[in-house]
C-alpha cells in the first residue's frame, strides 16, 4: 500500500521524533562515558603496575649481580644519569637492566627504594594514601592488587 502526500507538503521528521532520538542518544552517553574513563584509568593503573614490576626486577638483578643483602641500603638509579656514589647502582641504559626509563602513564614520579622496599609510584601512592617517596614500603596500591594484576 502506497500513502500519498499533497505536492505541497514535505516529508520530513517531526520535532518529537528529534527529541525522542537525541534523548536516547544521550542516555547512551550517560551510561557508556564512566564505563570508558574507567578502562582508561584500569589500563593507566596496570601499565603503571607494570613499570613498577619492570624496576623491581632490574633493582632484584642487580642486587644479586652485586652481592647485595637484603637489608642494603643501597640505591638505584633510574633516571638514565650515571650512578653518583659507590652504594647506587644504575638500572637504566646500556649499562643497566633496562634499555629505556619506562614512563609513568599518569606523569607521575617512580621511586625504587632499597632493595628491600618494593618500587612506588607517587600517583598510584598518593590514590592509595601509601608513602610516596624512595622508602617506601609498597608499589604505592597494595601488594593485593598489584599480584592481582598479574593474573
Amino acid at each position: 500500500m502506497k500513502f500519498f502526500r499533497p505536492k505541497n507538503q514535505k516529508a520530513g521528521f517531526t520535532l518529537v521524533e528529534i527529541m525522542i532520538v537525541v534523548l536516547i542518544i544521550g542516555i547512551l552517553l550517560a551510561i557508556a562515558i564512566p564505563n570508558f574513563v574507567a578502562a582508561r584509568e584500569s589500563a593507566r593503573a596496570k601499565s603503571c603496575i607494570g613499570n613498577l614490576k619492570q624496576f623491581d626486577s632490574a633493582k632484584q638483578q642487580s642486587a644479586m649481580d652485586n652481592k647485595l643483602s637484603g637489608t642494603s641500603t643501597a640505591t638505584f638509579v633510574f633516571d638514565g644519569t650515571t650512578a653518583s656514589t659507590a652504594t647506587a647502582f644504575q638500572l637504566v641504559g646500556t649499562t643497566g637492566y633496562i634499555r629505556a626509563t619506562p614512563v609513568c602513564p599518569s606523569a607521575g614520579t617512580y621511586y625504587t627504594g632499597t632493595v628491600a622496599q618494593l618500587p612506588a609510584c607517587s600517583i598510584s601512592a598518593s590514590a592509595a594514601g601509601s608513602p610516596t617517596a624512595a622508602g617506601s614500603t609498597g608499589y604505592g596500591l597494595t601488594e593485593k592488587f598489584y599480584h592481582g594484576l598479574s593474573n
